[in-house]
């Protein structure tokens, strides 16, 4: 047997490590030239209006509802289909979280299924582009709009994707990525908070600086002295360094290529595993074109664990994604229980992310859908 295939893994080349050097040999470690750099290449690379890097996915999260008035009296709703912070960090803000039911087919919030647990008091609907497939955000935001509510779309999976041919980050009030090492691209840890608005944009900037005012047109007290600075609301201190953002600023050079080969990576499985029954292979919309971050295959009859199992002992690092977040003690103990949301369960239940990136060779795949064609029709 060949040694572990990973599920995920970076791509990291000499210019990463050439970018990420000149940093170090700098002046400027953190909140320098290179994180203005890195965000100003953001702003170009997706077309939003505002930028703000931070130090993971989770931090975009939590800094994205701060800036949204997320807080006690208000409910998010969102999808179940996801990693735990999408909902964590609207809780922690003191917000109700409102779990809504995802599409059968992607995987992806269902407008429909929002519409259903509105309330007046409802601030954000937080979709979710599951594997990096953008969610209906159009039908969302007019769902939204009907309680004034701001739509936030979790694109920690979807760096580079569009959607009827506009760009992720231009779809949504406010927008949120990761750039952990599996990701579409990597700062290592990091993430950013985008926004169409530019309001949202200064509140994000404040939150993620620990709340910090330093323009003197914002002070209360502008006489105080030259060195004044102010808090008006609490933040935290979520700012990415230079180090962080010299890599950003690489990687984000090399994003084209990396959605390339992704989605030649996935048209290889789709054609390696379309005519095995027992499997469904991802659902995609003829408007979309995504970044694929997973490829999250269906195992049919009730044999995910075998097939993960059987796999795992092949040497082949497959994963599964998502655990439905209410399924978690933190929520159970809160009062939400199993069967809240069906077709979220059932994907869950059949779920199993078979290894992509953009290193993966093509032996490497045809390892992988050998071993699935073997259990699979055993």
């Amino acid at each position: 047997m060949s040694g572990v295939l990973p599920y995920g893994r970076q791509s990291i080349n000499a210019d990463d490590i050439a970018a990420v050097n000149d940093v170090l040999r700098g002046d400027w470690l953190t909140t320098g030239p290179a994180v203005t750099a890195f965000e100003e290449r953001l702003r170009a690379f997706t077309g939003a209006r505002s930028a703000v890097t931070v130090t993971s996915g989770t931090a975009a999260l939590h800094v994205a509802y701060a800036a949204a008035g997320v807080g006690p009296g208000r409910d998010v709703v969102t999808s179940p289909l996801t990693f735990v912070a999408t909902a964590s960090s609207a809780a922690l803000h003191g917000a109700r979280v409102i779990f809504a039911d995802v599409e059968e087919d992607t995987g992806n919030l269902d407008a429909d299924a929002v519409g259903a647990v509105l309330t007046e008091t409802t601030r954000v609907v937080a979709a979710v582009d599951y594997a990096g497939h953008p969610a209906e955000m159009d039908a969302l935001h007019a769902v939204a709009q009907r309680v004034d509510a701001l739509l936030l779309e979790d694109a920690a999976h979807s760096i580079g994707s569009t959607y009827h041919g506009r760009t992720v980050g231009t779809l949504a009030d406010l927008t949120t990525f990761s750039f952990f090492p599996t990701k579409n691209l990597t700062t290592a840890e990091g993430g950013a908070v985008l926004s169409t608005d530019p309001n949202l944009g200064v509140r994000a900037a404040r939150f993620h600086n620990i709340g910090l005012v330093r323009d003197r047109a914002d002070l209360r007290y502008p006489d105080e002295g030259p060195w004044h600075q102010e808090v008006h609301e609490f933040g935290l201190n979520y700012r990415l360094p230079d180090v962080l953002c010299a890599l950003g600023l690489s990687q984000l050079a090399r994003m084209t290529a990396f959605k390339r080969r992704r989605a030649e990576i996935v048209a290889r499985y789709d054609a390696g595993l379309a005519d095995l029954p027992g499997v469904r292979i991802p659902a995609r919309r003829p408007y979309v074109d995504p970044t694929w971050h997973l490829y999250p295959l269906r195992v049919l009859g009730g044999r995910r664990r075998e097939v993960f199992h059987h796999m795992r002992a092949a040497g082949i690092g497959v994963q599964v994604n998502y655990l439905p977040v209410y399924w978690h003690p933190v929520f159970e103990d809160l009062g939400y229980r199993r069967g809240l949301c069906p077709n979220a369960e059932r994907y869950y239940a059949e779920e199993i992310s078979l290894p992509l990136f953009v290193d993966l060779a093509d032996a490497e795949q045809d390892r992988v859908i050998d071993a699935l064609r073997r259990v699979i029709g055993h």
